[in-house]
């Protein structure tokens, strides 16, 4: 008799602990995938930003007003080149170095840094001897460069822009060896990569004696 009446008291307490370990298994489980294999959520944005250096925002605030009077000297070749080949070359560096400006102005401003306004490292008026830039022209130079025509014109603007070139190189190597920002390095070893190849084309025109 007592063995009969305590069956249903052992099937009910037997009902209890498969549920409670249930209960455990389950919570086990979710402790597991909120751990071990949990996708930990993507860094914000600006934290990318957060990782540059003081190089990278010197190499951009160099870079931009290197870039804008490289621009400057190849807006001058429509009204005072006469040879195709310049005026392509012309063409192709304003193609390449406008929207890098925009892409370095875009880091400063996330830095919280000065985004220069004009063609020097402070941003004001044109570059002079005491730019800090390699490869820079003055003023007297932007003037000669102006006011030649023809020929003249051409093999003036590939003699200055290879000069250009060579100190934008100079600026991008220094920043793939004292930068921080990935993405500025990676702009700098595109910068190296391209005016390298474009010296080249210019000392090629220069030398053939086409102009």
């Amino acid at each position: 008799m007592n063995t009969n009446r305590s069956l249903p008291r052992r099937t009910a307490l037997a009902a209890t602990v498969v549920a409670a370990g249930l209960v455990l298994a389950a919570c086990g489980s979710g402790d597991i995938t909120n751990t071990a294999g949990a996708v930990p959520a993507p860094a914000p944005a600006s934290s990318e930003a957060d990782r540059h250096n003081q190089a990278d925002v010197t190499f951009a605030q160099g870079m931009i007003p290197h870039h804008r009077q490289a621009i400057l000297m190849s807006d001058m070749v429509a009204a005072n080149g006469a040879s195709a080949e310049v005026k392509a070359l012309a063409e192709k560096i304003k193609k390449a170095q406008a929207p890098e400006i925009e892409t370095m102005s875009g880091w400063l401003k996330a830095w919280g840094e000065k985004v220069p306004t004009g063609i020097s490292m402070d941003g004001m008026g044109h570059g002079d001897d005491d730019s800090g830039m390699p490869g820079m022209m003055d003023d007297q130079d932007v003037n000669r460069l102006g006011n030649a025509k023809g020929n003249a014109f051409d093999t003036m603007f590939l003699t200055m822009m290879t000069e250009h070139h060579e100190g934008a190189i100079d600026m991008a190597k220094t920043e793939k060896q004292q930068g921080g920002y990935g993405p500025a390095k990676a702009l700098a070893d595109d910068i190296i990569t391209s005016q390298a190849a474009e010296i080249a084309q210019m000392r090629q025109m220069l030398n053939a004696g086409r102009l």
